[in-house]
């Protein structure tokens, strides 16, 4: 705490014997501020000298924007991918299931085809 953040104390003034105007009471409210303001600056530099502290809500911090990033971007990829794109392999497995042979013959071809085309010799 600096000088512009301290609040307004009472100011004391002392009469020609060195006694106070204040009373008790007024002398005990004033070390009881001093002692939290004492006490709050002391767990206000205890914060500031935890290393580890710091670093781990730095990470924690990374790790939640990463995550809000990923979830927005994730949106946004179902948005842009097409609704037919499911649905035509979902046919297509369907279709493939019911009926092998076709693609058992379209297999059978492109497999004859690689292989004629690795054994060539020009």
């Amino acid at each position: 705490m600096d000088e512009a953040t301290r609040p307004e104390r009472p100011e004391v003034t002392a009469d020609a014997e060195g006694t106070e105007d204040r009373s008790p009471e007024e002398i005990r409210e004033d070390i009881e501020q001093t002692r939290e303001e004492l006490g709050d600056t002391a767990a206000e530099l205890a914060q500031k000298a935890d290393v580890k502290a710091q670093a781990k809500a730095k990470v924690d911090d990374v790790k939640g924007r990463a995550a809000d990033k990923k979830d927005e971007l994730t949106g946004k990829a179902k948005q842009a991918a097409p609704d037919s794109a499911g649905d035509f392999a979902s046919t297509a497995t369907t279709t493939a299931k019911d009926n092998p042979l076709p693609l058992a013959a379209a297999g059978a071809f492109a497999a004859g085809f690689l292989f004629g085309r690795l054994t060539k010799r020009r």
